[in-house]
């Protein structure tokens, strides 16, 4: 009987995680997490941009002002220990962490965070970054492991200024579109002088 019921809540888990893959907006899926509580806590003003749940989302506190980029994935457990007791290393068990996300934190575009990390608060995880330890307050990190590389309120303060010369609009607004490709060739066209005059 217990088989059973292990067999039910495991395609009950497939379902409604294919369910949320389909969704096709970051804010419907965001109503799924709070509706469902997918997570032990999720505070307020959620951004979740991918489409796959953590396999261990109950080992993941969320808090406030948390934006979280497409193809991030959160690392609760591992499974080295099937590779110990294998080889007669054993009995070695499942090694399972949490991992706990400040306020004010922004998880670029397929970070990996490990077990056992708590970042932030104001905290910005570059893209393509692997997370193995916590990231202290008020910190840029990037690389693979993740390390300091910058400070939360310089990249906050650039990006205020830099939006203040952007029409505010839809993204796909072909002006907009034509206004980021004028700053984007002014500024290459500024590189490329300043490394002819470094010559």
């Amino acid at each position: 009987m217990a088989g059973n019921k292990e067999v039910f809540n495991l395609l009950r888990q497939l379902a409604r995680n294919a369910y949320f893959y389909l969704l096709p907006l970051s804010s419907s899926r965001k109503k799924f997490i709070l509706r469902h509580q997918v997570f032990d806590a999720c505070g307020e003003n959620l951004f979740w941009q991918p489409r796959k749940l953590p396999s261990d989302p109950k080992c993941i506190r969320l808090h406030n002002n948390v934006v979280v980029a497409a193809d991030v994935t959160f690392i609760t457990h591992d499974v080295i220990y099937l590779l110990a007791n294998r080889m007669g290393r054993g009995p070695c068990k499942e090694h399972l962490d949490c991992i706990e996300i400040m306020d004010n934190v922004f998880l670029g575009h397929s970070v990996k965070v490990l077990p056992g990390v708590r970042i932030g608060p104001n905290a910005i995880v570059a893209a393509g970054s692997i997370v193995t330890r916590d990231v202290p307050p008020g910190t840029v990190v990037g690389g693979a492991p993740a390390r300091v590389i910058g400070r939360f309120d310089d990249v906050i303060d650039r990006q205020r200024l830099e939006s203040e010369s952007i029409e505010i609009g839809d993204r796909f607004d072909p002006r907009r579109i034509e206004q980021a490709w004028r700053r984007f060739e002014e500024k290459h066209a500024e590189n490329h002088a300043e490394k002819r005059t470094e010559e």
